[in-house]
C-alpha cells in the first residue's frame, strides 16, 4: 500500500512538472552587428523559484537590460497566469550564434540560433544627422507577381515625442502588404548609439519592367529641455523642433513570365512550396456508402494565400465529392509572406472495390534557384470493403442501337409520333392538374427503401443541403407529416433543430448528420388514424 501510495504521489508530481513550461522566444533572429534583440522567457508557472539563470548568455551576448512582466490567468481557470521576464541583448561579435538553453529550476528552454551580419561602416554625411531613414530591398530584380521585401529602418540619436509619422506606402502597378507591426531596437552607427523603428513590407509587382519604390518621409518632434538656472526641470520636456526625413527611391527591375512556363497553368513565383495531405479516418477503412475526409495543404513561401490555385481533381467513377470551402491564411515570416490554402473535402464511394485517385500536381517557378518545378501528390487506390448494411443496386445497362441506313426515315418517324404523342398526354395531364386542390396530399404507403438509404447516405456524409432533400422526399412517404413526427418523437425534434440551425447559420461546415439518422431510425411507427381518431375526446375543429 505504502509502495502504491508513492507511485501516485511520484505520478502526481510529474504531471505537474510537465504542465509547467519555460519558453524561449526571440523578436528576430536576423539582425547586423551592434544591433539588440528582446529575448521573452515566460514560465506558467504561477511561483517560480527564483529567476532564470542569464550566465550562459555572458559569452557572447552582452545582456543590457531584464525587466519582469506579470499577466494574471483567466477567470475561472480558464487560462493559466504566466510570468515573463523580457532580456534585452547585444551580440557581441558577428556570424552565426546560439542563445544556450537556459535553466529556471528544473526546466530550462531550448537554444535558438541567431545569424548576426557584419555591420557596414558608412560615411555616408547624412548618417551624421541625429535623424536620418534608410530602405533597402532583398533583392535588386524580381519577377511580376513575385515577393520583394521592402524594409525602412529610422534611426535617430536623439529623443522623440510620439507624435511622429511615417507616409503611407502606395504604389499603383504592385500589391503592397505590411510584414508584422514596427519593430523597435538600437544600434551604433559610427561609434554613436542610435535608436532603431524598423517597417518591413511584401511588394508584388503586377506589371514587368521597370519600378520605382517611391521615398517615403518620416516626420517627427525633437525632444528638447530647458533647465532652469539652478539646472532643474521643474516643468518637464518642452516643445522641440520639427525633423522631417525622407527615404531614397530604389529602381526595382521587374522581369516578366519565363517562356517555358505553361500558358495553361497558373503563374506562381515562389522560394519554396510544399503540399500536403491526411485523412480520416485513414483511406485503408474505406467502405461503400461511408465518408472520407481529404484534407490538402498548400504553403508557398514567397506569396500570399490568395494568390493559390484551387486544388479542386477531375471527377472519379464511384465516388461523391462534397467539398468545403477553402481555408486561406497569410503569415509573415523572417523572408516575407507565407501563403497557405487548405482544402477539405468529404469523399463517399458508391460502390466496393478499387476506385483510382489520379495524381495531385501543382506547376510553380522557383525564384530561389530560377527554374520550373513541379510538386505532386502521387496517384492513390482507395480499396474499397463491402458494406453490408447498404442494399445491392443493380446497374442498369444501356444498350446502344445504330439502325440501318433504310430504317433512318422510319426511325424518324416514330422518334415524331411518341413526342406528338407525349405533347398531347402532357397537356391533358397540365388541364387536369389544373382542376385539383393547390395542395394535395400523397397517398400514405410504405416508403421507399431507395428514399431511405439517400437520407442515410446524407446523414453520414454531413451535407445539410442533400439531408434536407432527402428528409422531405422520404417525409412525402410517410402516413403523416414531418411536423407530426417531431411533435411525437422529441429526438426527432431535437435533430430537426439541429439541422435547421445549420442550414441557415454559419456552422453548417460543422453539422454532424448521425444524430438525425438515429432519430429516424428510432422512429416508433405512427398510429392508425382511425384508433387516433376513436381515442380523441375533442369534436372536429371544422365539422363537416
Amino acid at each position: 500500500m505504502n509502495r502504491l501510495l508513492c507511485t501516485l504521489l511520484l505520478c502526481l508530481l510529474a504531471w505537474t512538472v510537465q504542465g509547467e513550461e519555460l519558453t524561449a522566444r526571440v523578436d528576430r533572429t536576423r539582425l547586423d552587428a551592434g544591433e539588440t534583440l528582446e529575448l521573452t522567457l515566460e514560465s506558467t508557472d504561477p511561483a517560480p523559484p527564483g529567476k532564470p539563470d542569464l550566465g550562459p548568455l555572458e559569452a557572447h551576448f552582452e545582456v543590457l537590460g531584464t525587466r519582469q512582466v506579470n499577466r494574471p490567468g483567466g477567470t475561472g481557470g480558464e487560462s493559466p497566469g504566466t510570468i515573463q521576464w523580457l532580456v534585452t541583448l547585444q551580440p557581441r561579435h558577428p556570424g552565426q550564434l546560439t542563445i544556450p538553453p537556459l535553466r529556471l529550476g528544473d526546466r530550462q528552454t531550448r537554444a535558438i540560433v541567431l545569424h548576426v551580419r557584419e555591420s557596414e561602416v558608412d560615411s555616408d554625411p547624412a548618417r551624421l544627422a541625429p535623424v536620418f531613414i534608410d530602405a533597402s530591398l532583398d533583392r535588386e530584380s524580381t519577377y511580376v507577381q513575385a515577393q520583394v521585401v521592402l524594409t525602412l529602418r529610422i534611426y535617430h540619436s536623439v529623443s522623440l515625442y510620439d507624435d511622429s509619422s511615417l507616409s503611407p506606402l502606395q504604389m499603383a502597378d504592385a500589391r503592397i502588404e505590411a510584414l508584422g507591426a514596427p519593430r523597435t531596437y538600437e544600434t551604433s552607427v559610427n561609434g554613436v548609439r542610435h535608436g532603431v523603428i524598423e517597417m518591413r513590407y511584401a511588394v508584388f509587382p503586377q506589371r514587368s519592367g521597370q519600378l520605382l519604390i517611391p521615398a517615403q518621409a518620416f516626420t517627427a518632434t525633437e525632444v528638447s529641455r530647458l533647465p532652469d538656472r539652478d539646472g532643474l526641470l521643474p516643468f518637464g520636456p518642452h516643445s522641440g523642433r520639427q525633423i522631417r526625413v525622407e527615404s531614397p527611391a530604389i529602381p526595382l527591375t521587374v522581369k516578366a513570365k519565363p517562356a517555358e512556363y505553361p500558358a495553361d497553368a497558373p503563374w506562381l513565383p515562389a522560394r519554396s512550396l510544399v503540399l500536403n495531405e491526411s485523412w480520416s479516418p485513414a483511406p485503408e477503412q474505406a467502405r461503400a456508402g461511408e465518408s472520407l475526409t481529404r484534407h490538402l495543404t498548400l504553403r508557398a513561401d514567397g506569396l500570399s494565400g490568395a494568390q493559390l490555385p484551387p486544388l479542386a481533381g477531375p471527377p472519379v467513377e464511384g465516388l461523391r465529392r462534397y467539398p468545403e470551402q477553402p481555408q486561406l491564411a497569410s503569415q509573415a515570416g523572417e523572408r516575407g509572406l507565407i501563403g497557405s490554402r487548405e482544402e477539405r473535402e468529404a469523399l463517399v464511394p458508391t460502390r466496393d472495390g478499387r476506385i483510382e485517385l489520379p495524381a495531385q500536381e501543382v506547376l510553380w517557378w522557383n525564384t530561389a534557384h530560377d527554374r520550373l518545378e513541379r510538386t505532386r501528390l502521387p496517384a492513390r487506390t482507395l480499396t474499397v470493403a463491402e458494406n453490408p448494411a447498404l442494399a445491392e443496386e443493380q446497374p442498369q445497362p444501356i444498350a446502344t442501337l445504330h439502325p440501318p441506313p433504310w430504317q433512318a426515315l422510319w426511325a424518324w418517324q416514330l422518334a415524331s409520333s411518341l413526342l406528338f404523342c407525349t405533347t398531347l398526354l402532357g397537356f391533358a395531364l397540365w388541364w387536369r392538374a389544373r382542376r385539383q386542390p393547390a395542395v394535395l396530399r400523397s397517398a400514405a404507403g410504405w416508403p421507399s427503401p431507395r428514399l431511405l438509404d439517400d437520407l442515410r447516405r446524407a446523414c453520414q456524409a454531413n451535407d445539410t443541403q442533400a439531408t434536407r432533400q432527402a428528409l422531405d422526399a422520404w417525409a412525402r412517404q410517410q402516413p403523416e407529416t414531418l411536423a407530426a413526427m417531431a411533435a411525437r418523437f422529441v429526438p426527432l425534434s431535437d435533430a430537426l433543430d439541429g439541422l435547421n440551425g445549420a442550414l441557415y447559420s454559419e456552422s453548417g461546415q460543422r453539422w454532424q448528420g448521425e444524430d438525425l439518422w438515429q432519430a429516424i431510425r428510432d422512429l416508433p411507427p405512427a398510429q392508425d388514424a382511425d384508433t387516433a381518431r376513436e381515442r380523441s375526446q375533442l369534436p372536429p375543429l371544422y365539422p363537416r
